[in-house]
């Protein structure tokens, strides 16, 4: 599924106007051009000053849209060009307007510092601040202090704010990454949660089914009281999926024991289950509801055993069988995997054992 395009907001669309102001300071090389216009030199030096503006706008321009796709800097290959054309229509804005042409330096010096890494942006703006007073030594311009002192603060202007949008990418970045890190939980959690669910009911129905096929011609009558059954049960199940889909667990401790006696029943297995569940405190009657239904369907898949009991305290849930000790691969699964997950959250932990005959399961609460 793809992404739908963030729609601009007026701030996104005034943002190249708020740049284009500072072209202001190109008016004095349009202004030196103006009065020789009458001069080859003067009309190039006006058509280089605009053809100058045009490109620093596009580069800005170029610029702002990577940082909006979250690039910190423009590939080289991309950047370098836009700064050599600068360079080259500045030294003709130069070469034809004489000093108002090294209003150029600055917006080259900001290109710099836009597209560059910083401490290779710094030495070309040193290089550039050392260019421009050997030539207005050597044409005997004057002092350059203000033309310097331009390119220092806006060179130091840029560099801070690249700074900031740096943090702000590292942001960016990191709260994406966040966001990815919660889907990709709420998913493991969903399908964890969907194999708790599931998979006891459909333990249960298949064995249902099973006894249903063999009754069918023995006793009918029973066959059909267990094909409802399966018709029942089939509806829990699929109430159960909605309610995971919807984000709701609805799962409390005296239903998971009253499903396990059913379970246990019908795959005829003597079940010792507790007649209530008063004594467990309420912070972890959901945790040993889980503990309850993940060791029933273990018993019911794994086991082959003749017996079943369940015990609760007020710190422990703990699952019994006298089969083959099978929850056959303690350790293994999804299903427990899911059921230590739980228990760690709720500062209890997984305890499996083997026992002769039999296999035990036990969460308990330090």
């Amino acid at each position: 599924m793809t992404e739908e395009p963030t729609r601009p907001t007026q701030l996104d669309r005034l943002g190249p106007l708020f740049a284009g102001v500072w072209l202001f300071f190109l008016v004095d090389p349009l202004l030196t051009g103006w009065d020789h216009r009458g001069e080859v030199t003067g009309v190039v030096g006006m058509l280089a000053t605009v053809a100058f503006a045009v490109l620093y706008m596009s580069l800005w321009i170029r610029v702002r849209n990577e940082r909006q796709r979250l690039v910190d800097n423009p590939p080289l290959r991309q950047s370098v060009p836009y700064l050599l054309g600068l360079v080259a229509i500045g030294a003709v804005m130069v070469g034809c307007l004489g000093e108002t042409g090294l209003a150029s330096v600055v917006y080259i010096a900001v290109a710099c510092f836009m597209v560059l890494p910083l401490r290779t942006a710094a030495a070309c703006v040193a290089v550039l601040i050392a260019t421009s007073l050997t030539l207005s030594a050597v044409a005997g311009w004057g002092s350059q202090a203000g033309l310097v002192f331009g390119i220092l603060a806006a060179s130091v202007a840029i560099f801070g704010m690249r700074l900031i949008l740096r943090r702000n990418l590292q942001l960016l970045v990191a709260e994406q990454e966040n966001a990815r890190l919660a889907v990709e939980n709420e998913r493991t959690r969903f399908a964890r949660d969907l194999h708790d669910i599931l998979g006891h009911s459909l333990t249960v129905i298949t064995v249902k089914a099973e006894l249903a096929q063999r009754l069918v011609d023995v006793d009918p009558e029973r066959a059909r009281a267990e094909i409802a059954d399966l018709e029942r049960l089939s509806r829990d199940a699929l109430s159960d999926v909605r309610r995971a889909v919807e984000g709701y667990r609805e799962l409390t401790l005296p239903g998971e024991l009253a499903r396990a006696r059913a379970a246990l029943a019908a795959a005829e297995i003597e079940a010792h289950l507790p007649n209530s569940a008063d004594e467990v405190p309420t912070e972890l009657r959901e945790l040993f509801a889980w503990t309850v239904r993940e060791g029933v369907t273990n018993v019911i898949r794994h086991s082959g055993a003749r017996t079943c009991e369940v015990r609760l305290t007020s710190s422990s849930a703990e699952v019994r069988d006298d089969g083959r000790g099978a929850a056959a691969s303690p350790g293994h699964g999804s299903g427990l995997a899911g059921l230590r997950e739980r228990a760690a959250a709720a500062g209890a932990a997984v305890v499996t054992r083997t026992l002769e005959p039999g296999f035990c399961l036990e969460v308990v609460r330090s």
